[in-house]
């Protein structure tokens, strides 16, 4: 059985694969009936300063045999940006 540290390795493969970019973060990672969701943070365009670059949040689900089911961008914001957590 995979373990939520070889399931966010894939899913960083993966996403720089299909994005061209480069992983900043790994924001979250979690297993449900649907398979594992990654949540990762990636910084879409550099600028100077550093806080105008642009990131973007990307949840990628894959199967518990480490394929890409789904990945898509949630969010997109400036490095600068305060973000208020939901709920």
């Amino acid at each position: 059985m995979a373990t939520s540290i070889e399931m966010v390795h894939t899913a960083k493969e993966l996403l720089s694969g299909l994005t061209g970019l480069k992983v900043d973060t790994v924001s979250g990672v979690a297993k449900d009936d649907r398979g594992w969701h990654v949540t990762l943070e990636l910084v879409e365009m550099r600028r100077i300063p550093d806080g105008n670059d642009m990131l973007a949040t990307y949840e990628v689900l894959l199967s518990d045999s480490g394929d890409l089911l789904s990945y898509e961008r949630t969010r997109r914001y400036r490095r600068d940006q305060i973000l208020e957590r939901e709920g």
